[in-house]
């Protein structure tokens, strides 16, 4: 079962410096059809203007994964932590007990971000964040794991999460599997490109639920970058 979830359909708010769409219920968007897939709660398809962002606010007891698909994103919070993750890289935020966290766009251009919230298995632990660059000529033709709560993926970021987040790059005419299983639900975003997945076309931005599906088949209509969630 895979439902496209059409780019032009989803809720969202220009602010003027953020333009933000939303895959699922948020801030003031709400559709009781659309309030999460699985332990998915949250993706956002953000767009933040040069100079801006988002200034200090909390957070708690949430895995927050920052997929960047344009531009840069700095980032700051109560821990101490400063990071700058720039295109195709991901950061990760573990809310835990409690953070608060700045994200701004200090570059000259326009940064464009995917924001993915997860719900934690635990709650109540230390709240922690990382960042780790994925150089997108290894993850060429193939996924590759960005971020995973799962035993036996060493070289993700960790999320407390019966969850992993992956991302492939695809040149048109190139496929790329992904092994979900049966029992799992999955979205799926070209964040550039138009795609087939298991033979559901999708456009740039577009959002794909999947469930009941042994196996993901992406294949690349046009040269295009993909991000997937394996959700609970």
């Amino acid at each position: 079962m895979i439902e496209r979830r059409p780019f032009e359909s989803l809720g969202g708010d220009n602010h003027g410096w953020l333009n933000a769409k939303h895959h699922f219920s948020f801030a003031n968007y709400y559709d009781p059809k659309r309030m999460s897939w699985g332990n998915l709660r949250v993706w956002n398809d953000d767009e933040i203007a040069a100079g801006t962002g988002f200034p200090p606010h909390p957070h708690s007891d949430m895995e927050i994964i920052t997929y960047v698909r344009d531009g840069a994103i700095t980032h700051e919070d109560s821990l101490g932590n400063k990071g700058r993750t720039v295109a195709g890289d991901v950061q990760v935020m573990s809310a835990g007990t409690g953070i608060r966290h700045a994200e701004y766009n200090a570059e000259p251009d326009l940064t464009r971000i995917f924001q993915i919230w997860i719900e934690p298995t635990k709650r109540g632990e230390a709240p922690s964040w990382g960042s780790k660059p994925f150089p997108k000529g290894e993850r060429s033709g193939q996924f590759v794991v960005l971020a995973s709560g799962f035993d036996g993926d060493e070289d993700a970021l960790p999320i407390r999460t019966d969850a992993r987040i992956v991302a492939a790059t695809l040149n048109a005419g190139e496929s790329a599997e992904y092994a979900l299983g049966s029992t799992r639900r999955a979205y799926l975003v070209p964040a550039k490109g138009e795609v087939e997945v298991n033979g559901v076309r999708l456009n740039a931005r577009d959002g794909a639920a999947i469930a009941q599906e042994d196996v993901v088949t992406v294949k690349a209509l046009s040269d295009a970058e993909i991000v997937l969630v394996d959700a609970a």
